[in-house]
């Protein structure tokens, strides 16, 4: 079963990012409760200093690794990750916690638009009959004619700048990186709100439910939660990530049951075409594996190669000290024409 696993990583990868959904989801709830205690840059600053010194401290040498280039890209992601939960998490000050799931949900549609400008990446006509059908489900969901105030226009916001985090992660993240970038951006969300809360002073969370809103948030819906987002998005698209994490609010009325809410029809039918278009996008919605880096970085400098386009691969013939390795990948037409560098 494991070695099946690892023959395939996009499922993994699927299906990681679906438990992070999960527990994203399970906290709308709980930050709705917490920000009626304490200021929303306090909790904020809390939550992901807390989420940034855990991952640093199990893994330091990852924040070496990662070099200049990936301390720069985790800081510009982290930069509108903060300026994504700031204004969410304000959002859900004057928005119901179902409103604000259904809202979020819309980077769903923002991301393949940012995809396609950023990245030159033009969705396919299933990418947006997928990305069609998560907006129904999420519409049927939680949807109730709800007019546009201060809290809505903020969640739009947010969904936009939760895209163009989603967008830049398919650019840089990699496998090998993902750890380190996921904790960069922790903590630049971290630095970020720390900094905008130290004028009216930083207050310690006063109550044992606000530190357990604290903790649960700090360590599970972020440190463990991003890790597992930025090492997915290695093998998966912007726009797949971002219909997998359309199953939210989902997430959020099964929590909601499961403490003694009614689900009625509506729950049932827009779960059930959300669940539809993850369908479409694993299906008809793959894309091929990036371009590797693992054989240029042990080639030596002198080294050679030999590259030749075969119906959608690449084929590299490398010269290493008199021994000829072949490796074959898949090309990735998308980054291959990218001119983004984060």
């Amino acid at each position: 079963m494991v070695n099946e696993l690892r023959r395939r990583p996009r499922l993994v990868a699927a299906l990681l990012l679906l438990l992070a959904s999960a527990i994203w989801g399970s906290t709308f709830v709980v930050v709705k409760q917490a920000i009626t205690e304490t200021s929303v840059l306090d909790f904020l600053a809390w939550r992901f200093i807390f989420a940034g010194i855990l991952l640093s401290a199990a893994r330091p040498r990852a924040l070496v690794r990662l070099g200049r280039r990936g301390w720069r890209s985790g800081v510009l992601l982290g930069l509108a990750l903060a300026a994504g939960y700031l204004t969410q998490t304000y959002g859900l000050r004057y928005t119901p916690a179902a409103v604000s799931g259904f809202l979020t949900g819309l980077q769903v549609v923002f991301t393949p638009v940012l995809g396609w400008a950023l990245l030159r990446s033009r969705p396919s006509g299933w990418t947006w009959a997928a990305v069609l059908a998560a907006i129904m489900g999420l519409a049927v969901l939680t949807f109730r004619g709800v007019p546009l105030g201060i809290g809505e226009e903020l969640t739009v916001v947010s969904a936009a700048l939760f895209a163009l985090q989603i967008v830049g992660l398919e650019w840089r993240a990699t496998v090998k990186d993902a750890y380190g970038l996921a904790t960069v951006q922790l903590l630049t969300v971290g630095a970020v709100t720390l900094a905008a809360a130290a004028p009216s002073g930083v207050r310690v969370p006063s109550t044992p439910d606000l530190w357990g809103a604290v903790l649960l948030t700090a360590v599970a819906a972020t440190a463990f939660a991003f890790v597992v987002q930025t090492w997915a998005q290695s093998h998966l698209s912007a726009t797949s990530a971002s219909v997998v994490f359309t199953t939210e609010p989902v997430f959020a009325a099964l929590f909601a049951w499961a403490a003694g809410e009614h689900l009625g029809r509506a729950v049932i039918a827009g779960g059930g075409l959300v669940v539809l278009a993850m369908v479409i996008m694993g299906v008809k919605g793959r894309r091929p594996a990036p371009i590797s880096a693992d054989v240029r970085a042990r080639a030596p400098a002198r080294a050679t190669a030999l590259s030749t386009l075969e119906a959608g691969s690449v084929r590299e013939s490398v010269q290493m000290d008199g021994d000829s390795v072949g490796v074959e990948h898949v090309l990735d037409p998308e980054r291959l024409s990218s001119g983004l560098a984060l």
